[in-house]
């Protein structure tokens, strides 16, 4: 909705043997957030991080920790993670049961343990799934790759989505930030997205997998500053979403 660009790096490309270093280096180089990729092999498609690794993140960095639980159990295991301290953390609409109230549940605990509360949207979800929570969000995360492995392509119309949920929260007179994640760099993406009202751009192949990681988050923070300012329109608007 129009802050200043927030880059959170997405340590799933980080080097594994040196994360330490490499989350020194998004720090010192203007990172945002570290955005930590959290995946059970169920829910998505790949096995990554666990609750002692989040852990001892937390001591190595003052960058606030932005939690993406792509797990089916949220409800289960959120107090696992809450535990360690995270700034951020997000859950997908597509593992909570609404009818049984675990979105209010899954919000409410975050919130409860200090911390900020996202709901994650797959490329799948519709956007208006956020509507009757909206007003209890810190954060809304879309979705431009299906969640389970860094380096893919973006999703050509995630920027639709996104406007919506921008839609939504402006109806409801509120201004969570809105993420994305997914084949953003600097490209036509960030742009598309940027423009029609991302604030936080998660970025991972495009930031680690670059030689000066401060450059590549410069870059991509400018790129989205520029779209933001301009308007810019996506070359593939007006495509079915």
């Amino acid at each position: 909705m129009f802050t200043s660009p927030k880059i959170a790096p997405s340590i799933l490309s980080a080097d594994f043997m040196n994360m330490e270093r490499d989350v020194a280096e998004i720090e010192a180089g203007g990172a945002s957030f570290v955005h930590v990729d959290v995946m059970d092999g169920h829910f998505v498609p790949n096995l990554t991080l666990g609750v002692p690794f989040v852990k001892q993140l937390e001591k190595v960095t003052n960058l606030p920790l932005d939690v993406h639980l792509m797990i089916s159990n949220p409800i289960q295991q959120l107090p696992w993670f809450l535990e360690c301290g995270p700034d951020m953390v997000s859950v997908h609409a597509e593992a909570l049961d609404e009818p049984t109230g675990e979105f209010d549940r899954a919000i409410d605990m975050i919130h409860e343990a200090g911390a900020k509360a996202c709901l994650a949207l797959k490329p799948d979800m519709r956007a208006s799934v956020v509507e009757p929570y909206i007003a209890k969000l810190d954060m809304v995360l879309v979705m431009s790759v299906y969640p389970g492995f860094s380096g893919q392509k973006f999703i050509e119309g995630t920027e639709k989505k996104v406007a919506r949920v921008v839609e939504i929260a402006r109806a409801a007179g509120v201004a969570p930030l809105i993420e994305v994640d997914g084949g953003l760099g600097v490209n036509d993406p960030t742009r598309a997205v940027a423009a029609a009202g991302c604030d936080v751009f998660v970025a991972g192949s495009a930031c680690f997998g670059q030689a000066d990681r401060a450059a590549a988050i410069a870059g991509i923070a400018r790129t989205a500053a520029e779209a933001q300012a301009s308007g810019f329109v996506a070359p593939w608007e007006g495509r079915e979403a």
